[in-house]
């Protein structure tokens, strides 16, 4: 099957459309928007609560380390998801393949257990 640079214009078409579309809607809600600045309009709000103190308080590190793990392990179990629709066409060597990368997974997920990462304090 040959495909020419024609096949992608319609492609192209509906991203350029879509940028257009954004940037236009920016511009034109920033021109026509109102532009009214006060003390009370400008100052911080949050959850109807006001702030108080500085907004620089520390976070735990094991708040960043959770995050931080849950995307590395739901990234993980993303690559589950073609080898199980090709498990057919792949075969014996794609289960070998697929039970190391979940052993590697599994000791990783271990690794973390035993340092205690998911444990809150």
């Amino acid at each position: 099957m040959q495909s020419s640079q024609l096949d992608y214009f319609p492609i192209i078409m509906q991203a350029l459309l879509a940028i257009g579309f954004v940037a236009g809607t920016i511009v034109v809600s920033g021109k026509l928007g109102p532009k009214r600045s006060s003390e009370i309009k400008d100052e911080n709000f949050e959850c109807g609560i006001e702030s108080l103190g500085s907004a620089r308080i520390p976070f735990s590190v094991k708040y960043f380390l959770v995050a931080i793990l849950f995307v590395l392990f739901d990234v993980e179990v993303i690559f589950l998801y073609p080898w199980a629709i090709n498990f057919k066409e792949l075969g014996m060597e794609g289960l070998v393949k697929m039970m190391i990368f979940m052993a590697l997974l599994l000791v990783g997920f271990f690794y973390i257990i035993k340092k205690k990462a998911l444990e809150w304090e």
